[in-house]
């Protein structure tokens, strides 16, 4: 899935990616940092029920995992720097659960756009399980992207607009602190965060 789309005052051709990888909250403060990431929506995807509220799926009833969609660059980075990301950021390996969060919404999932897409995933999910990089097995479900649903306004730029939130502070700002480590030579520059994503 490509779009042209005006960024820094030029069209840049765009790709998106969806995936889940625990509570939204999380994964969106992680790829909003990431060199190259134009938008990132927080939402719902891989369920069965049209137009879910966050409540709906909380009660783990619809099918639908927390995703983020990502439209991003590829001339500055690439889908597969994304899955890096991605399978470096959570554990894949703990089905329908991440930490203390617990339920199928919380599941560890690609939802691939196209058939590029869908044999990277699978390849590099393959790797992981071979290298034994993970002491269990890596099973991120890996589908057919069929649609998303954007989540509430109020689940949108959450930690940037919420960073002192007891939730923000003691889960989301440890791992915000390991992943910029690990990932330092593909973050933005700091005022680009903020204003990418509004």
């Amino acid at each position: 899935m490509s779009n042209d789309v005006m960024y820094a005052g030029a069209y840049a051709q765009t790709d998106t990616a969806t995936l889940g990888a625990g509570c939204f909250w999380c994964v969106e403060a992680v790829f909003q940092q990431l060199n190259g990431v134009l938008k990132v929506s927080s939402g719902y995807s891989g369920g069965s029920v049209a137009n879910p509220t966050y409540e709906q799926v909380s009660e783990k009833n619809t099918g639908h995992a927390e995703v983020i969609q990502v439209v991003y660059d590829p001339s500055i980075i690439t889908f597969d720097e994304l899955l890096e990301v991605f399978w470096q950021t959570h554990d894949p390996t703990t089905p329908n659960r991440q930490g203390n969060d617990v339920g199928p919404q919380y599941r560890s999932a690609i939802f691939y756009h196209n058939q590029e897409q869908k044999e990277k995933a699978e390849y590099y999910k393959e790797q992981l399980n071979r290298s034994g990089s993970w002491n269990s097995p890596v099973i991120t479900e890996i589908a057919p992207y069929k649609n998303f649903y954007i989540a509430e306004d109020y689940h949108q730029n959450y930690y940037l607009n919420n960073g002192t939130q007891p939730y923000c502070y003691f889960v989301i700002r440890p791992k915000m602190e390991k992943f910029e480590k690990a990932f330092k030579d593909k973050l933005k520059r700091t005022n680009q965060v903020q204003t990418r994503n509004k």
